[in-house]
């Protein structure tokens, strides 16, 4: 299981609603240039991963076009009010993640996440296997993206509300490998502020 494929879900369908009012959204801020979406799903792409999938939601029109041309699979959750749950689904659902055996977590309001980072923790799933779940963690505290083995797809498809895996990866009985990536798995951008300190800018 050394060539254990992992397909990429990218949660970007969230209403970012701590950005206030203003018409703001923080995956639409630029860092270096570039929407941080746009960013994220270019790390994605440039990683060992088989294939990227990007579940849109909220503003979906403006995330899409902040996307044009990349070579993803985008995916529509007309139900991202519900909560993260239902953007786990529907990228799960998609049938580009059908054949991998592993599914990496992302979230796309986390500016640090590298290349690196992401091929850390495919080496780490593929070493395994493919059999554990693997978390980031900075400086020793979990963090975010994660891996959840093919095993684990059942349980993701019964979650419910605004939750991601964190339960999941505390019951499944699975081995937890931890791959430490510094400050990158706990740096989230989330009001025009954060967005500022993490050296990015609002632009729309």
């Amino acid at each position: 299981m050394l060539k254990a494929s992992v397909a990429i879900v990218i949660l970007a369908a969230g209403k970012a609603s701590r950005m206030g009012e203003g018409g703001r959204h923080k995956l639409l801020a630029e860092f270096d240039g570039v929407p941080l979406v746009r960013r994220c799903a270019l790390t994605a792409l440039g990683s060992d991963a088989a294939c990227v999938i990007v579940v849109t939601g909220h503003r979906r029109p403006e995330i899409e076009a902040a996307l044009a041309g990349l070579p993803l699979t985008l995916v529509d959750n007309p139900d991202y009010a519900d909560g993260m749950a239902s953007s786990l689904i529907a990228g799960l659902s998609s049938k580009r993640a059908d054949d991998a055996d592993g599914i990496l977590v992302m979230l796309a309001d986390m500016p640090g996440i590298s290349i690196a980072h992401l091929n850390a923790l495919i080496s780490a799933f593929r070493n395994s296997g493919g059999k554990a779940i693997v978390r980031a963690v900075s400086w020793g505290k979990p963090g975010n993206p994660v891996i959840l083995p093919r095993s684990l797809n059942h349980v993701i498809l019964r979650l419910e509300g605004d939750v991601g895996a964190r339960d999941i990866i505390t019951t499944s009985g699975l081995p937890v490998l931890g791959v430490d990536v510094g400050d990158a798995a706990s740096l989230d951008v989330d009001t025009t502020e954060d967005i500022s300190a993490a050296g990015g800018e609002m632009k729309n």
